[in-house]
């Protein structure tokens, strides 16, 4: 089945070419087009589409307003395009506020050219949120009583033996280092939810890695300081972490620790050109298996491809705990599903129960 997109822009240009590059793939078909937010809305009742692909400067209504709307009356997979300002990146991270699942930079000129990454990117994405179910989008406060078990089988694995299950009841922060996280689509929204829970007097200290252009980092981490008990902030070179803080990983580079006596210290360092994530889960969690070792819970939220699965892994090695976020509550189940069907988490549960047992 193709997955059908209906696009909104102001700029007939924007529109045209976005329409010639997303019905280039057979799998997806733009079925409409709309100029501002309020026909946005519209064409949403009429024309249900499976992904609607949002700009959010528009004349008549913005894209912010749109998506909110749209995703009370007819709930759909929102694509938002961003200029890569820091204004553009407080606007972004209110559009998925409202319920937009994932964001792509607005470049003009990689629109404008025949540029094969651009295109593949731009493609992968709407297929990948195309085919996310529409349960998945909202996060449900449910009760853990049942649903923290241990690590199973994808059930695209179902020819696997299934382990057996426990029950995680309780995770004191005081027996970790550190707590690393990692999350791509999806995880600005997951990590309100979990970093919200925590209690200022969270005992260890939080680092995370989060797919996100530069500039998006310093407003992703600013938004939840202010919103969240514990501090958080932009990580920072040569910085301590300390407890009770969450460092996120800067947009655009990489974030490595290293042991300086009793302290773990952040390192940051350019992204070679060879490097697909900027930051990169793997990079990052590899560092922690070699500074922190055993006394770190790696965890793995929502998010497209297997970025942090071998970083998982390393960190598995030395005897850490790995969790990672079950498919029921992921927008999208590509990076836990990774983990998990490498058999390197130790207990896929739902966020609620992750932000639960955090929280103590």
């Amino acid at each position: 089945m193709t997955v059908k997109v209906l696009i909104v822009d102001d700029s007939g240009f924007f529109r045209r070419r976005l329409t010639e590059i997303i019905s280039s793939d057979p799998l997806i078909e733009v079925i409409g087009s709309a100029n501002n937010g309020q026909q946005a809305i519209e064409q949403a009742r009429i024309l249900k589409p499976d992904v609607i692909t949002m700009d959010i400067e528009m004349p008549v209504m913005n894209g912010i307003d749109a998506t909110k709307q749209i995703m009370q009356d007819n709930p759909t997979s929102i694509l938002m395009f961003s200029s890569l300002t820091y204004d553009g990146a407080t606007s972004t991270l209110k559009a998925l506020e409202a319920g937009a699942a994932d964001f792509l930079p607005k470049k003009f000129e990689e629109i404008s050219s025949q540029s094969g990454e651009a295109i593949k990117l731009l493609t992968s994405r709407i297929k990948a949120l195309g085919r996310g179910a529409l349960s998945r989008r909202t996060v449900v406060d449910t009760s853990t009583s049942s649903a923290l078990k241990k690590a199973t089988v994808s059930s695209q694995q179902e020819q696997a033996p299934t382990p057996k299950t426990r029950t995680l009841k309780s995770f004191d922060e005081s027996s970790v280092d550190l707590v690393a996280i990692g999350t791509s689509t999806g995880g600005p929204v997951a990590l309100q939810s979990l970093l919200t829970a925590i209690p200022a007097s969270f005992k260890a200290p939080i680092l995370i890695v989060q797919h996100m252009p530069p500039k998006f980092t310093e407003a992703f981490a600013k938004r939840l300081d202010k919103i969240c008990n514990i501090t958080v902030r932009e990580a920072s070179q040569g910085e301590k972490l300390e407890a009770g803080v969450a460092l996120i990983a800067p947009g655009g580079m990489q974030l490595d620790v290293l042991k300086k006596g009793r302290d773990i210290v952040v390192n940051i360092k350019e992204s070679s050109a060879a490097q697909n994530y900027k930051p990169c889960i793997d990079d990052t969690f590899e560092s922690i298996a070699m500074s922190v070792g055993a006394k770190t819970l790696g965890i793995i939220l929502t998010g497209m491809g297997a970025d942090g699965r071998e970083g998982c892994r390393r960190m598995k090695q030395t005897g850490a705990q790995v969790w990672a976020q079950d498919e029921e509550t992921s927008l999208i189940y590509g990076m836990p599903a990774a983990v998990a069907q490498a058999k390197l988490a130790d207990y896929i549960l739902p966020l609620p129960a992750i932000a639960k047992l955090l929280a103590g």
